[in-house]
């Protein structure tokens, strides 16, 4: 990973931070996306307690919002002319509805809209890597998941639950229709599934109840440094270039919901995400 170049969001805890840390330690350089600049500066402190040598750099914008997330991609592009691997870490989980400032449902728009946006924006970087990579955790929740067209905020009968689902299959379909549409572009696309792992992603925007609940299922979960592994094994190893499009579980590829066979889904929730995110052309930022 030496002289490469790693973007990861929500690098600032859990899955993210290991998975900063791992590619630090191999050599790579890592920008550290978080919200604040005080989780970046923690982040980066603690990266480089157990690796001084580490090579990080700070991005911080709110997935929430769509202005932030081009005003950082500006940021970043303007400093970096090449990015290798960029990893669409960053999740949310959130017990009741809320609405972004661009009107979306706050899972649809941090866990789907903003790895939409953000990989169509850091494209031109992304074209200057010889062997490009855009990893996107997703989550078996996705077997769960439904898109709901009409109503993708679920307004209607909200849950966050179903919102998370949602998110989650969406990551799968936007991986697959990627690597689709992508042509002769030499990006690669993978959507990971980290396994159930000792986070926070339950307790910081739940009803006391749903933490509660969270608190108890991760008693069962891996650590966030074995969530990690795969992560770090699609951003890193030469065994997969190439092998674009597939969902990954346990460094090994996986079979998917059935529901992401569904080409019509795929394509309509591609078409729907450009118009949610105000794109016209989506391979030409």
């Amino acid at each position: 990973m030496k002289d490469k170049i790693c973007l990861i969001t929500g690098a600032n805890s859990g899955i993210g931070f290991e998975t900063a840390k791992n590619l630090c330690a191999q050599g790579a350089k890592v920008l550290l996306w978080c919200r604040t600049e005080e989780k970046a500066r923690q982040a980066e402190a603690r990266i480089k307690t157990s690796h001084p040598q580490a090579r990080t750099a700070q991005v911080m914008a709110d997935l929430s919002s769509q202005k932030a997330i081009k005003e950082a991609a500006k940021r970043i592009l303007h400093q970096h002319s090449k990015i290798d691997v960029l990893i669409n870490n960053a999740g949310s989980w959130f017990s009741d509805l809320g609405l972004t400032e661009e009107g979306f449902e706050r899972q649809w728009a941090i866990n789907h809209l903003a790895p939409f946006l953000l990989t169509h924006l850091l494209l031109p970087a992304l074209r200057n890597a010889p062997d490009a990579r855009v990893i996107t955790v997703s989550s078996d929740a996705h077997f769960h998941g439904k898109i709901h067209f009409e109503d993708p905020n679920l307004s209607k009968n909200y849950h966050g639950l179903r919102a998370y689902a949602q998110s989650k299959l969406a990551n799968v379909l936007f991986t697959q229709e990627f690597d689709r549409r992508k042509r002769n572009l030499p990006i690669s696309s993978y959507a990971v599934q980290p396994g159930l792992v000792k986070t926070d992603i339950g307790l910081k925007h739940t009803i006391s109840f749903h933490g509660l609940m969270w608190k108890l299922r991760r008693l069962g979960g891996i650590s966030p440094e074995k969530g990690a592994e795969t992560s770090v094994f699609l951003a890193s190893s030469l065994n997969v270039r190439g092998i674009s499009g597939k969902y990954w579980d346990k460094c090994a590829p996986k079979t998917p919901s059935k529901k992401t066979e569904n080409r019509k889904d795929a394509a309509r929730l591609w078409e729907l995400s450009m118009d949610m995110c105000g794109i016209t052309n989506y391979f030409e930022p």
